[in-house]
């Protein structure tokens, strides 16, 4: 039985992101998105719904996205789907969903020189964060793809 768990999720981030290190000294970021869906109902009404995303990213990633991203900015990101569950204080199980990002994309465009998507286009005033020396993606650390299986079977795909 095969196994996927690939999420995709474009919205605007609802506090600045929040940099700490593992004892590792692996650095981990957290920030929340909110993502909307828009739809008319029956009556003819526009509606729309607000579904709001803990997001978690470490090492390369993590820091790239506290350095350059702040409340309200819209990014682009890619990865999994987990959920954490913890007992509370008065004895009640907890839990809810996180994504891990694998990948992202800022999105939009910061007052900056041009908003084609990419990096680039999404600068934090001068003032709240520096501009960036080279336009950063969101793919850092990621292994490529083998060519082949192991051993030696073509991947179908």
């Amino acid at each position: 039985m095969a196994n996927y768990n690939k999420i995709i999720l474009v919205g605007n981030l609802t506090r600045d992101p929040q940099m700490s290190y593992l004892p590792s000294q692996t650095p981990v970021c957290e920030f929340g998105m909110a993502v909307n869906h828009r739809w008319k109902g029956q009556d003819g009404q526009q509606r729309e719904d607000t579904c709001f995303i803990d997001c978690r990213c470490y090492g390369r990633q993590a820091e790239v996205l506290n350095q350059y991203m702040s409340k309200g900015r819209q990014l682009l990101v890619e990865g999994r789907l987990q959920l954490d569950t913890w007992e509370a204080k008065d004895g009640t199980k907890r839990s809810k969903h996180r994504v891990f990002v694998e990948k992202f994309q800022f999105l939009g465009s910061g007052g900056g020189a041009g908003g084609g998507g990419g990096a680039q286009g999404n600068r934090a005033p001068a003032q709240a964060r520096p501009a960036p020396q080279a336009a950063p993606q969101g793919d850092f650390g990621e292994p490529p793809m083998p060519d082949e299986a192991p051993g030696g079977e073509e991947i179908p795909f």
